[in-house]
């Protein structure tokens, strides 16, 4: 093992000694507790079965074989989750054909941050992870489950699920993806058009056409955003079989793949054996590694604390100071992740990893133990039969994967930077080394709208570093950023050094511009950049790690907090409210439930 993954590592179960002993205590209470089939009243178990087919009555009911609940985000807007409409009926055929049973535990909601960019909608999205938890802990508490299939996909859906799943740790849980899309036009031309649009070049149909020729078909979208960061988690955690990341929809070797998933998942180990402190490591090292979304720094420290361990973006950071970059996937390259798939996927990235000691082997997971498996591509014969290849020691494309000998950049995709402005994340893995520093005056901004008005007017013609606070969890839910993308790229392609400084997110798809987002503290809890003005000097620099604005303490002293606008609370945004006030910071994960 790499000298720096082992330190990071002990230092992880060290502080996480006493929180992760109380975790587990807990599932040894509710061990005792489960399954309920035992201590049921008959009424209570003909509630369960009253629906159920006939051969499966008698075998839930008495417990003659292994029941396993289904918590799915199934619904058929979203071209990710509308797959999942056949999966339960599959799930239940494949479980009986293992003497086993299935029911739907529940549904969970699955909203699409690509409608809500921009929109009032948006301000929900992360709070609809801790929901997702809630809900599939509500799901699981009818106690009447030995194993847990999850099927789930994108953006705050698969970490939701999973934190909801890790308080019924002492069940098997297996997570079942339904695969990306087919490739559409590239996503540099998707890029853009957008740009196009911006600058008024085109009109609304002529974006239109472009994004639906991008999204335009059932699947995950295709580029490396946080629904695809998710996926590479889940196989680096252990809970997917290899390979079912992305696999296409619709296709063969996705049904053999999930109906192994079903079988595995009745042989696999307990929850809590699989998410250790150590293959929380492995996920921070696979984020790191292929420049995945930004949005992993929160959701792996709040998925890490639901399990008792404690992570901090100083963890990610001291790990992503070791670990190379060995993917270029869009936003950080042209390839999708069809193509880099193509190329060799997550197997290479995996043998890669392994092979250079940047990854903790011999852990439990789905398949049994240790990552061999995890090296090997699915493959499926002319006969329709599931086989696995040797491991994937050679990139097919070295324009999107390379080595560790060869990488594209020695350090990892993130970096965290540091100030007198407080903490903030960066993702490096998409800007160029000559945009990944600046020093210009601020322009300070309370909405989207306000500097897409601005950059309009040509009122941002200039080397500027745009401020938009009021964004952080506490005072709007810490909405994506992502509309800002196309005005700010337009700038800097016309020879500008621009940048972002936010205390909220930006997309998984945000790309080549310098932005310092996830700022802490934010500017309604106290944050400097509440106090910042016009014309203020800013200086961001991703490789010094440092973020600060050149006032001195007395000055700083001066200023008087800029408060927050207030806004209507409409399509839902007033029951969050007290979410809002409860709601933890960004650097231990922005959840209102730990």
């Amino acid at each position: 093992m790499h000298p720096e993954i082992e330190r990071v590592t002990k230092a992880i179960v060290g502080r996480s000694r006493d929180s992760r002993r109380d975790y587990l205590d807990m599932l040894d209470k509710t061990q005792d507790l489960s399954p309920a089939a035992s201590c049921l009243s008959c009424s209570n178990m003909a509630h369960v079965v009253a629906a159920s087919p006939k051969e499966d009555k008698q075998s839930i009911a008495q417990h003659q074989a292994k029941n396993i609940g289904i918590v799915t985000s199934y619904n058929d807007m979203l071209s990710a989750h509308q797959p999942f409409v056949d999966y339960p009926d599959f799930i239940k055929r494949i479980a009986r054909e293992q003497h086993a049973t299935a029911q739907v535990a529940g549904g969970v909601p699955a909203m699409c941050d690509g409608v809500t960019q921009g929109q009032p909608g948006m301000e929900l999205s992360l709070f609809s992870r801790d929901v997702i938890a809630m809900a599939t802990a509500v799901s699981l508490t009818h106690n009447v489950f030995d194993a847990v299939v999850c099927l789930g996909v994108c953006d705050k859906i698969v970490p939701g699920m999973l934190i909801g799943a890790l308080q019924f740790g002492h069940l098997p849980t297996v997570f079942i993806p339904a695969g990306p899309m087919p490739s559409g036009i590239s996503n540099p031309e998707k890029a853009r058009v957008r740009q196009q649009f911006a600058l008024g070049e085109i009109d609304e149909i002529a974006l239109f056409e472009a994004e639906s020729a991008s999204y335009h078909s059932a699947g995950t979208c295709t580029f490396y955003g946080t629904a695809n960061t998710n996926q590479m988690m889940m196989e680096l955690l252990g809970l997917q079989l290899p390979s079912t990341a992305f696999v296409n929809t619709g296709t063969a070797l996705r049904d053999q793949l999930t109906q192994l998933s079903v079988e595995k998942l009745l042989s696999a180990p307990k929850l809590a054996d699989i998410i250790t402190e150590h293959s929380i490591v492995n996920a921070i090292v696979g984020l790191l590694a292929t420049g995945g979304s930004t949005n992993h720094t929160l959701h792996i420290l709040a998925i890490a604390r639901a399990a008792g361990i404690l992570t901090s973006w100083r963890d990610i950071a001291e790990l992503s100071a070791v670990v190379p970059l060995l993917a270029r996937v869009y936003p950080n390259g042209t390839g999708d992740v069809n193509h880099f798939r193509d190329a060799g996927g997550l197997a290479f990235i995996v043998n890669e990893l392994k092979e250079n000691g940047l990854l903790h082997d011999g852990l439990k997971n789905v398949m049994g133990a240790g990552l061999d498996d995890y090296t090997r591509e699915a493959k499926s014969d002319e006969a329709g039969k599931l086989s696995w290849a040797a491991p994937t020691t050679l990139s097919r494309d070295t324009d999107i994967l390379t080595s560790v000998k060869n990488a594209f950049s020695e350090e990892g995709g993130i970096a965290l930077v540091e100030g007198n402005l407080g903490s903030a994340i960066v993702k490096v893995s998409a800007v160029k080394s000559e945009f990944q520093q600046i020093s210009a005056p601020c322009r300070v901004f309370h909405s989207q709208q306000a500097v897409s008005k601005a950059f309009q007017a040509g009122e941002l013609d200039r080397d500027l570093v745009v401020v938009l606070r009021h964004q952080g969890p506490a005072a709007n839910g810490m909405p994506e950023l992502h509309k800002l993308t196309p005005a700010l790229a337009a700038l800097q392609d016309k020879g500008y050094k621009v940048a972002l400084v936010t205390d909220g997110r930006m997309s998984g798809a945000s790309g080549k511009i310098l932005a310092a987002i996830h700022v802490t503290p934010e500017a309604s809890r106290g944050g400097l950049i509440a106090r910042l003005k016009d014309g203020d000097i800013l200086t961001i620099d991703a490789t010094k790690r440092l973020l600060k604005v050149e006032l001195n303490e007395a000055e700083i002293a001066e200023r008087v907090e800029a408060g927050s606008p207030l806004e209507p609370q409409t399509l839902g945004r007033n029951l969050f409210a007290k979410a809002r006030d409860i709601v933890g910071d960004a650097d231990h994960g922005a959840s209102i439930l730990f």
